[in-house]
């Protein structure tokens, strides 16, 4: 079994996205690729511009969707999507470097728009096999 992947999983209304790594770091920057592979095919995402996104929340579950919420936040302002993270976590702050490029509606083809991370299926936790799991709904 591979040590980190992403996935999404059923939903009734929504998307649920989920991360799995050795580490939390790991588990949400698996996360973040699921939430661009809503949007969009990541291997279409060159990693051509570095952006730093900032977190900082009480404890690793609101970290988790505060991340998601940003990682949105700079593909809605900057009209950006993303293909590679670098997350970094130390006493529930996050600091990380995301990489991608302008969304290009003939390249990128976005398949929806992802209103928000939500607290529905929310869970930071560590399996019976060892692997951090990082999980949510998405609001599409």
């Amino acid at each position: 079994m591979q040590n980190k992947y992403w996935e999404h999983f059923h939903h009734i209304a929504d998307i649920g996205v989920r991360g799995v790594g050795k580490t939390p770091e790991e588990a949400f920057e698996q996360a973040a690729l699921a939430l661009t592979a809503v949007i969009t095919d990541i291997e279409s995402v060159l990693p051509e511009t570095k952006l730093t996104v900032h977190c900082e929340a009480d404890d690793q579950e609101l970290l988790f969707a505060d991340w998601l919420n940003a990682v949105l936040y700079e593909m809605d302002i900057r009209k950006m999507l993303f293909s590679r993270y670098q997350v970094h976590i130390h006493d529930n702050i996050l600091e990380a470097e995301i990489f991608g490029e302008k969304t290009d509606p003939h390249k990128h083809a976005p398949a929806v728009e992802i209103k928000g991370a939500t607290y529905t299926s929310l869970k930071v936790k560590k399996n019976k096999r060892g692997q951090w799991i990082a999980q949510c709904i998405v609001d599409v």
